[in-house]
């Protein structure tokens, strides 16, 4: 698609804070009373603080400061903030939201994503990005998904990659988060590569494509490679 291609010109709808239920996971929009202690507890700790080095706040010394957050959070429209919770034990054991939200263009990005030790290189943490990208294609109409990342942030970019994003660039002294210079790495999917990228999710997470041991039979990765090569 050209510069210059002519387009319908009606606006996406916004996201809503409503649930978007999966077979893993199910992301709920935040409510401070039923997840902030626990999502406190998941994300936080010695060993976790390092996911926080790449946020735009955090980590939080206390459980009372991150709830003072996670209330402004709760009511934000733009970045609309989910929890992602295991649908098995009904905890939440993550968080991500849609941001920099842009109706009349139809573009919307991803992030604010953290995943605590009880989603990392899970099927529920693949799931609940696939939820997410189809609810911003299928429903409410947006033609292009943007993820971003400090352009350091190597696992970031990965995922970005293993997700069936396309890198487009850096952009150079872009921000400055937490008293430090940061490099935007840019990435982006489109509502007309969405179809083969679905149909690649829903290959990944079909339950037989894991083996009696947990382990997949083949990556995303490679599901994507194939169909951008």
């Amino acid at each position: 698609m050209t510069a210059e291609t002519a387009l319908d010109g009606s606006p996406a709808l916004r996201p809503q804070r409503k649930p978007l239920p999966g077979r893993l996971v199910s992301l709920l929009p935040f409510d401070l009373g039923t997840q902030a202690e626990a999502l406190y507890n998941a994300t936080h700790g010695p060993e976790r603080e390092d996911q926080w080095r790449w946020m735009g706040d955090g980590p939080f010394p206390s459980c009372q400061a991150y709830e003072e957050a996670f209330a402004g959070k709760a009511v934000s429209t733009d970045p609309l903030f989910f929890a992602i919770i295991d649908n098995t034990t009904g905890k939440p054991v993550g968080q991500a939201s849609y941001l920099r939200i842009e109706p009349t263009h139809r573009v919307i990005e991803v992030g604010n994503i953290i995943f605590s030790p009880l989603l990392q290189r899970r099927p529920g943490a693949t799931e609940a990005m696939y939820l997410m990208a189809r609810h911003v294609f299928e429903d409410l109409g947006y033609r292009r998904y943007e993820w971003k990342c400090n352009a350091l942030n190597t696992p970031s970019r990965q995922a970005a990659l293993r997700l069936g994003f396309r890198f487009e660039g850096i952009f150079r002294q872009h921000m400055i988060i937490k008293g430090r210079n940061r490099d935007t790495a840019w990435f982006a999917m489109l509502d007309n590569e969405w179809p083969t990228r679905k149909a690649n999710f829903e290959r990944w997470l079909a339950p037989e494509n894991f083996g009696p041991d947990g382990q997949q039979r083949i990556s995303l990765s490679d599901l994507n490679q194939q169909q951008s090569s």
